[in-house]
């Protein structure tokens, strides 16, 4: 099929209306009229990516994070963007971004985050969108049951893929724990949302020293710090599956792409 008709189905699970003002989401490079065979989904596009592409036959790569964020005057191969875009177009692989309008879809990056840590039951938006509650960043969800605080983390530890950074908690470990608030990728802003939605935790990316000091101190939720890449990769899975009704082969990549790849312990 057409590469304009695997967008076409793209726009319509993630609308780019739906993306901040400040991002830049949908095609980067690739001719619309490409014929289009096999997909591959990743969280970034950087080199291994495209590597991965190109040795499996890739003719596109839908990822979540752009390329492309801030204004370019040249891509010329002279730097590590530049060179990607060459790469991809010297491939004939085509690359498209979902990124903050996939962040508030429904389902979106926060669903499939919160299914793979463990939590049930409908799942509710932590900050709906303007124009539709049915949206918007992060969710809410309970668990089964309630649990310490220890146990949940070390449940969001096995759902989400193994990463350097691994999970940072604040918080007693031995704290009962069942209503759970979940944001994919950098969550920070909506700390104090959290705080007023009454949650037992808060699990998300990026979390800065000062802020979350300051929630714990002013009574807020238990804080769980995943790496950014690890809360935004079950999501690629749930985009794959609403392609599959398109004659597309489509596969996720495995690769980890987070930036931090070592984890060394202080002095005692």
């Amino acid at each position: 099929m057409r590469l304009s008709q695997v967008i076409a189905v793209l726009e319509e699970l993630y609308p780019p209306a739906w993306a901040e003002s400040w991002d830049a989401v949908g095609l980067v490079c690739g001719d619309p009229d490409a014929e289009i065979g096999r997909v591959l989904l990743a969280v970034d596009p950087v080199a291994a990516v495209a590597d991965e592409a190109a040795a499996w036959g890739a003719d596109l790569i839908i990822t979540h994070h752009p390329l492309l964020l801030r204004p370019v005057h040249s891509v010329a191969a002279t730097t590590f963007k530049g060179r990607m875009v060459h790469r991809l177009i010297s491939s004939g692989i085509a690359l498209y971004t979902a990124h903050t309008n996939a962040d508030v879809a429904r389902p979106g990056v926060s669903d499939a985050l919160a299914r793979a840590v463990g939590l049930t039951g409908p799942l509710v938006p932590l900050a709906p969108a303007a124009d539709d509650p049915e949206r918007g960043l992060g969710r809410i969800g309970e668990l089964e049951r309630p649990m310490p605080l220890k146990e949940f983390a070390a449940r969001a530890a096995a759902g989400l893929p193994a990463t350097a950074w691994g999970l940072r908690v604040a918080g007693d470990p031995d704290r009962p724990v069942r209503r759970v608030a979940v944001c994919g990728g950098a969550g920070d802003s909506l700390l104090e949302t959290a705080r007023r939605a009454g949650v037992d935790v808060y699990l998300t990316a990026d979390l800065r020293h000062h802020p979350a000091s300051e929630s714990c101190e002013a009574g807020g939720p238990a804080l769980i710090d995943a790496a950014h890449w690890a809360t935004e990769w079950p999501w690629l899975e749930d985009a794959r599956r609403l392609l599959s009704h398109l004659d597309l082969t489509t596969r996720v990549s495995t690769l980890v792409t987070d930036a931090w790849t070592l984890h060394f312990e202080g002095a005692k």
